[in-house]
């Protein structure tokens, strides 16, 4: 079975200069991948790459197999759901009929049938009536993953969907998305958060936009890729409750405490 998406020497340009270089990597159903990263790795710009987004300079962008630049945008959202940074929402209808844009092709009674058991997935079943504008940052942030869980497509792509929220919203979204995987769907993340991505089955570091480490978090986000990719001197250590991440910034060859 083809992944539900693979980039093969993927190379992105701004102004004639590289934001993403040489990149390979695929990420198969019913896992949990993480990209991770310094700001101004090239995170974004990769799943834009891998959507069909942003322009290829050089290499593949492949969805269940397919040329990314050769399918329709209407495959394209069949295939992949995108929950993107921007959490704007420009008109306050209800929570549901957010979800509900999930499934746009479905009957009306079934698109809210779908948005409903969505809404259901995320804690927010009871606020479908809410319109959203008078939500808070996480409960909207809930609702637009609701969206992308209503697409029902093989693979899910988010962008820093921890970002702004509090510590118990942020276990929720990755319990989410792990058992979005746990379905059979494909999950492609990237998150800022060292020890939560450490709750991924893999994770892949950008640096200056190309890819410096993939496996399994204690590989991944080893002492010397810690050092190198994000300025770091620590390690990961297992706990009950999972990987922790301790580390200390790199300050002028001095360790600061973060």
């Amino acid at each position: 079975m083809s992944p539900a998406v693979e980039l093969i020497g993927v190379r992105v340009e701004r102004e004639g200069r590289p934001t993403v270089d040489d990149v390979t990597l695929a990420v198969q159903r019913g896992e949990v991948v993480g990209l991770v990263g310094a700001n101004g790795s090239g995170k974004t710009t990769l799943l834009r790459a891998a959507l069909g987004l942003a322009a290829l300079a050089r290499g593949e962008a492949r969805l269940d197999g397919n040329l990314v630049a050769r399918l329709s945008p209407a495959r394209r959202a069949a295939l992949a759901g995108y929950l993107p940074q921007e959490r704007k929402i420009g008109w306050s209808l209800p929570a549901w009929r957010i979800a509900a844009l999930g499934a746009p092709n479905a009957p009306p009674a079934r698109a809210r049938a779908i948005a409903l058991a969505a809404l259901g997935k995320v804690g927010m079943e009871a606020h479908a009536e809410r319109g959203v504008l008078a939500m808070s940052g996480g409960e909207r942030a809930r609702v637009l993953l609701a969206r992308v869980l209503a697409t029902g497509a093989p693979l899910l792509i988010a962008d820093e969907p921890d970002s702004g929220l509090d510590p118990d919203a942020q276990r929720l979204i990755m319990e989410l998305l792990r058992g979005t995987a746990e379905e059979g769907r494909a999950v492609l993340v990237t998150l800022h958060d060292l020890t939560l991505a450490a709750g991924c089955d893999r994770l892949a570091v950008l640096a200056a936009g190309r890819l410096v480490a993939i496996g399994s978090p204690s590989e991944a986000l080893s002492a010397a890729v810690l050092r190198s990719a994000f300025g770091l001197e620590g390690s990961l250590f297992p706990t009950p409750a999972g990987p922790v991440l301790a580390a200390a910034r790199v300050m002028d060859g001095r360790c600061g405490r973060l």
